[in-house]
């Protein structure tokens, strides 16, 4: 998938999603290409704008500015992408796990598909970061969009009755939460972990 082909795929998931769950669901594609020619793409957004926003525009309250330290920044960037990374991997295999639970068929690349572009909307929503207050408002609805892409996408592309697609749907997303919060917790160890080591580096030195 060539960068124009992304662009028309982002497009095509956001503003007519009825017709582009179908089309998806017959493409072939593999966990790896799905991954080299979007998913790598697209999760990055949300890493590369907190970076900017965080560390070179800051986070201002009452006329103060705050700005993390750039090595801080790319620091959590990389573990944000990382780990962003992971979590999609490991709900594409929930719901895959989940398919015989709600009468689909079990096929993690079908499953990938679901994840990858459903989370579209949250992935591009998460460029607004940057822009203060109203930012994150529009990373939230992206992220709530994303939620109802999932949902139009279970029946056409797991095969599960249509039925099924909303209980389908809300136990994936409960779990992608859990997921998230202790991708969260690892992210906040990890830099705190780094922070500490780097300041300990630091004090060698003089």
């Amino acid at each position: 998938m060539d960068q124009a082909s992304i662009v028309t795929r982002v497009k095509q998931i956001l503003a007519s999603p009825r017709t582009e769950w179908p089309l998806i669901a017959a493409e072939p594609a593999t966990v790896k290409g799905l991954y080299l020619n979007y998913i790598v793409i697209l999760a990055a957004i949300p890493a590369v704008a907190g970076f900017i926003r965080t560390c070179l525009i800051g986070i201002g309250t009452v006329g103060i500015t705050i700005r993390t330290p750039i090595p801080q920044g790319i620091i959590t960037a990389v573990f944000t992408y990382a780990l962003s990374l992971l979590v999609v991997y490991v709900v594409a295999l929930v719901i895959n796990a989940l398919a015989s639970t709600f009468e689909g068929r079990q096929d993690m690349v079908q499953a990938l598909k679901v994840v990858a572009y459903s989370y579209t909307a949250a992935w591009v929503g998460g460029a607004f970061i940057i822009l203060p207050w109203l930012g994150w408002l529009v990373w939230l609805a992206g992220i709530v969009y994303s939620i109802y892409l999932m949902y139009l996408g279970m029946s056409p592309v797991m095969k599960n009755p249509p039925q099924k697609s909303a209980g389908y749907t809300a136990l994936a997303v409960v779990i992608a939460v859990v997921l998230q919060w202790l991708v969260g917790l690892v992210l906040v160890l990890a830099i705190g972990g780094a922070a500490i080591t780097a300041a300990g580096a630091l004090s060698h030195t003089h």
